[in-house]
């Protein structure tokens, strides 16, 4: 698809825009205002080391902490300000073709665009199964998420080992595995030379304004991937923030928040179903997909009542019926399933 004809606007709205400040927010995918108090105790004990830099001990000790998490060495993580800086950083690997699988997240396809490589998109239809032979055989990079973001799908590990080919490189994005029970299908774990593994700590950790990630990789692609960011790339918070949620006990406390997600979406999912909403299924991220008739003007129904949900038509194969929710708690749900009643033409 030619650059001139996507609206590079489109690609970069995020569900932050949706939500007002002292709106229910269920379009931003973030679990909690705030991260837990352990961690923001962590984080103001390093407040007194502001004043240096941070050292590339700390980095180390960071990349140590991520490595001993997925059962990696060091030389395999690339710590990042962001999942999104990574995405930035994929035209450093030069792609001839970018393919992205969409719907998914827009920022990966914005960066290579805005960057002049030329982009693919493969529109995976209802039920956004992944179908490896749909990939250009010329793509010398594939970029898609796993779960998937904004359907909740979670592709088989399989079907993503299905789209390698020498010279290529796959990158997967797994900014929202750490919220399914186990990690099942997740590549952070596999030391392959031409899979690119994205983690974002944004999401179950509630830290989107401290802008923390990491690559897992081979060390070479990495290298390349690195080349030419500008010295102390993290502070010390985000390097502290890091390494704290690697360590054994955050990482069994974010598998109890998944499995306790995955009964919130549940229990959601029946709801919204009883409402006569279309709920796309199986959902394995912390959110769903809908599809409802009028879908913009509920949207801007909910918005009246206070209430933000993400639009999904700026989604690459979606349309303005189209909405993303997040999943939230019981009374959360309660206001947005009282506020769907209310909306014109429902009775």
């Amino acid at each position: 698809m030619p650059s001139d004809t996507v609206d590079h606007a489109l690609l970069r709205h995020h569900g932050d825009v949706d939500a007002r400040p002292g709106m229910l927010d269920f379009a931003v995918n973030v679990q909690g205002s705030a991260p837990p108090p352990w961690l923001r105790e962590r984080l103001a004990a390093r407040l007194a080391d502001l004043g240096r830099y941070p050292s590339a001990a700390e980095d180390l000790a960071a990349r140590t902490a991520v490595a001993a998490r997925h059962g990696r060495r060091p030389d395999e993580v690339l710590l990042l300000a962001g999942a999104a800086e990574g995405f930035a950083m994929l035209p450093r690997l030069a792609p001839r073709l970018a393919a992205v699988v969409h719907p998914s997240f827009t920022e990966p396809e914005l960066a290579l665009r805005q960057a002049g490589v030329p982009v693919a998109r493969v529109l995976l239809e209802p039920p956004y199964a992944l179908d490896p032979s749909a990939v250009p055989d010329a793509a010398d990079l594939v970029v898609l998420g796993n779960p998937t973001n904004p359907t909740s799908v979670l592709h088989p590990a399989d079907a993503i080992r299905a789209l390698r080919r020498p010279g290529r490189v796959v990158v997967v994005d797994e900014a929202f595995a750490d919220a399914v029970p186990g990690e099942p299908e997740s590549f952070a774990t596999v030391a392959t030379p031409d899979i690119l593994v994205l983690r974002s700590l944004t999401k179950t950790w509630a830290l989107a304004g401290l802008r923390c990630g990491y690559l897992l990789g081979a060390p070479g692609l990495l290298a390349r991937l690195d080349h030419g960011r500008p010295h102390w790339p993290l502070g010390a918070l985000q390097l502290e923030a890091i390494a704290a949620t690697a360590e054994p006990a955050a990482v069994a406390e974010s598998q109890r928040n998944a499995t306790a997600l995955a009964a919130a979406r549940a229990a959601m999912i029946e709801r919204l179903t009883a409402l006569g909403l279309d709920v796309h299924t199986p959902a394995r991220g912390p959110f769903l997909l809908l599809r409802v008739p009028g879908g913009e003007l509920l949207r801007k129904h909910l918005a009246e009542e206070g209430i933000a949900v993400r639009r999904a038509d700026t989604f690459p194969g979606l349309g303005p019926d189209h909405l993303r929710v997040a999943v939230r708690d019981e009374a959360a749900v309660d206001r947005l399933c009282a506020a769907i009643r209310t909306a014109p033409g429902r009775s």
